[in-house]
């Protein structure tokens, strides 16, 4: 079984010591968030996970504890992008997550920390060169603590479409998408990084960028030494190549009030919700 942890919220950032005491406790309960009556008790015992993929933008608070993951195997997914606190306001500075990604790097190895320059939002200030310039900035600090880096274009999903709005995000043209694709290629080829896209509508093996999967059934047996035979993950977009997981994390949950977050729907439900979780239940946000 494959845990994801979680495309719904930051568990690494926010909710840390809940993880570490469901792993302490050997289950989790999730409610299914179409149907909070429907609940599902997951095993977390180690001989039942063959994989916890986490996602995190500041996973500082559980590199601290990295040791307790000792029976498990596991790989991170790390946002880090280089807007500034008008897009991602409730975020570290850039220079110590930068830090936190060397020292991640460092701990668990490079082949256990994708990075993932996700979305790339275009608006008058964030234009293409600014990307362009920033993409090859990240890619010279990163070289050697990752192998890969995966990017998506941002989607207008209902919940996120106010945000982008107010930054002022233009609609891509395929041309637009071409060009960031082509140049962010080239970049992370110079240092000497893979590059992949997530769930992208559009077609960029053009430019060498394959279609890329999140929860991804080659470094899941890289890490565990076994092909495990993982079916596609059918509850996840169209494209998408994920395998199946479990996720246990909870929708609006996430503090960190990214604009272009399409998992809250508003700041005063992730306030109250924030202020219902027990870091000693078995949900994370009871049901």
């Amino acid at each position: 079984m494959i845990i994801s942890a979680s495309r719904r919220t930051d568990i690494p950032a926010y909710y840390s010591d809940w993880f570490f005491n469901r792993l302490a406790a050997g289950f989790v309960k999730v409610a299914n968030p179409f149907n909070p009556r429907q609940v599902r008790e997951v095993s977390l015992r180690p001989q039942d996970v063959d994989c916890f993929v986490f996602w995190s933008k500041n996973p500082a608070p559980l590199l601290q504890r990295i040791g307790a993951l000792q029976a498990y195997k596991f790989y991170f997914q790390f946002t880090l992008n280089p807007y500034d606190q008008d897009v991602e306001p409730g975020l570290p500075e850039k220079s110590e997550l930068l830090k936190t990604f060397s020292v991640l790097a460092q701990a668990v190895g490079a082949a256990r920390v994708v990075w993932r320059y996700d979305p790339i939002v275009v608006t008058p200030k964030y234009d293409i060169a600014w990307h362009k310039r920033s993409f090859a900035t990240y890619c010279h600090a990163l070289a050697g603590k990752t192998r890969r880096v995966v990017i998506s274009f941002v989607d207008a999903y209902r919940g996120a479409a106010a945000g982008l709005r107010e930054l002022g995000a233009v609609s891509l043209t395929e041309e637009m998408l071409g060009e960031i694709a082509g140049s962010f290629a080239e970049t992370a080829t110079e240092f000497g990084l893979s590059i992949e896209s997530c769930c992208e509508p559009v077609d960029l093996r053009c430019f060498n960028i394959q279609p890329g999967r999140c929860i991804d059934d080659r470094i899941i047996a890289e890490l565990t030494g076994r092909n495990l035979e993982l079916p596609r993950d059918r509850n996840q977009r169209p494209g998408c190549g994920c395998v199946a997981s479990v996720d246990i994390g909870a929708y609006s949950t996430c503090p960190a009030g990214c604009r272009y977050c399409y998992a809250n729907k508003g700041v005063a439900r992730v306030v109250a919700n924030c202020r219902r979780h027990d870091p000693s239940s078995p949900f994370l946000l009871p049901p």
